[in-house]
C-alpha cells in the first residue's frame, strides 16, 4: 500500500461503491423508517449523492442531539441516513486501507480481527511470558481524559493531510471532521469517529514503540497498558508519555493512569486479568445483572419482545464466554 494517498477520490467514487456503502450502512436496520423510505428510491438518491460528491457540492446535514447513559452519560449527535453512507464509503475506501496498515498490531479498537477479547488475551500471554522471565516487573496503565470530547479538529486534519495528497478528499474530511460544533470533539455516533480516533492516537502509539522501545504496549481506544521491569522505567515513561500528549495531540490522561505491581493483575477492556485467569469484573457484573433485569420487565409489560431482546445480549454472552466464570450465564440470567 502506497505511504500517501494520490488522486484516489475520483477512481473510488464510483456508483457501486456508494450503492455498496448504502448496503452495508442498513445492515440490521432495514426495519427503520429513515431507511424504509429511503430504499424506495435508493438509485435515485444514491446519483444525486454521486452528483454532488463530484462536482464538490455535498455538505454534511446537521445532527439529532440525544443521550445515552450506559456504560456512562455520552452525548451522541447522529446523522442522517444519507451522511451515514458518506462515512461508510469513506472509511471502506480510503481509512481503513491505507490507515490500518500504519497501526501497531497491539492496537485493538475497532479493527477486524482485533477486538477487546484479542486485546486480553495478547495481554495475559503477555503477563505470562513476564512472569517466566522476569518474575516481578510494573504496570503502567493510562487513560486519556474525555478523549473523544478533547480531540483536537485542528490537529487530527494535520495529520491525515501528512498521508493524503488528493484535495477532493482532504475537503470531504474536513466537511466530516468540522460538521459538528466546537474546536474539539468529534461527532461520537458517526461511523467515520472511531476510525479517526484511532488515527490521532496511532501519533502516540508510534513514539511510544518507536522513540521509547516500549516493548510491552497494548492500547484499545484511549485505555493502555505498559508493562517494564522497574518503577523507575515505568516512571520516566510516563512522563515522557504526558509531555508528547500534551504538547503534540493536547490530550491529558486522568486521574485512573497509575504504576502497580504485576501480582495484583490488570484491569483492561472490562476484565481482570491475571496470567492464568480472566475475570469478569464485579462492575461488569452488575451492570449486566441490572440490563437483564430491565429487559425481562420490558418482556413481561409487552415493551420488548424476547427475539429483541435475544439480540441485544448476544454481545454480552460473548462477553461471558471469554471470562474464566462457572455457571456465571446462568446465574445472572436467572435474577
Amino acid at each position: 500500500m502506497p505511504k500517501t494517498i494520490r488522486n484516489e477520490f475520483e477512481k473510488k467514487l464510483t456508483y457501486d461503491n456508494l450503492m455498496q456503502a448504502h448496503k452495508l450502512s442498513k445492515k440490521g436496520k432495514g426495519y427503520r423508517k429513515e431507511i424504509i423510505l429511503f430504499n424506495l428510491k435508493q438509485e435515485e438518491y444514491i446519483m444525486w449523492l454521486y452528483e454532488k460528491l463530484k462536482n464538490g457540492t455535498y455538505r454534511h446535514s446537521g445532527y439529532t442531539i440525544f443521550y445515552v447513559t450506559e456504560p456512562k452519560l455520552r452525548k451522541i449527535e447522529k446523522s442522517i441516513y444519507i451522511d451515514r453512507i458518506v462515512h461508510r464509503w469513506v472509511v471502506d475506501n480510503f481509512l481503513e486501507p491505507y490507515f490500518v496498515p500504519t497501526f501497531l498490531n497491539t492496537s485493538y479498537a475497532c479493527l477486524k480481527k482485533r477486538g477487546m477479547h484479542k486485546a486480553c488475551l495478547d495481554v495475559q500471554n503477555t503477563m505470562k511470558h513476564l512472569e517466566r522471565t522476569w518474575k516481578e516487573y510494573y504496570i503502567l496503565k493510562m487513560d486519556v481524559r474525555k478523549y473523544f470530547q478533547n480531540i483536537d479538529k485542528d490537529i487530527l486534519y494535520k495529520i491525515l493531510n501528512k498521508k493524503i495528497q488528493d484535495n477532493k478528499l482532504l475537503w470531504l474530511l474536513k466537511e466530516i471532521i468540522y460538521s459538528n460544533e466546537g474546536k474539539k470533539g468529534l461527532a461520537i455516533g458517526n461511523y467515520t469517529s472511531q476510525m479517526f480516533a484511532n488515527i490521532y492516537l496511532n501519533e502516540v502509539d508510534q513514539y511510544i514503540k518507536n522513540k521509547l522501545h516500549c516493548k510491552y504496549y497494548y492500547r484499545y481506544l484511549d485505555d493502555s497498558i505498559c508493562m517494564f521491569k522497574t518503577k523507575e522505567e515505568a516512571k520516566n515513561a510516563l512522563e515522557k508519555i504526558k509531555k508528547f500528549l500534551e504538547n503534540n495531540l493536547e490530550l491529558e490522561l486522568n486521574e485512573k493512569t497509575q504504576i502497580f505491581k504485576n501480582k495484583q493483575g490488570v484491569n483492561f477492556c472490562g476484565y481482570k486479568i491475571n496470567p492464568y485467569r480472566l475475570k469478569i469484573r464485579d462492575k461488569g457484573k452488575r451492570k449486566l445483572k441490572k440490563k437483564v433485569k430491565e429487559l425481562k420487565y420490558k418482556i413481561g409489560v409487552g415493551e420488548l419482545d424476547s427475539k429483541e431482546a435475544k439480540k441485544y445480549l448476544c454481545g454480552h454472552f460473548g462477553y461471558i464466554k471469554y471470562a474464566d466464570v462457572k455457571n456465571l450465564a446462568e446465574k445472572i440470567f436467572d435474577t
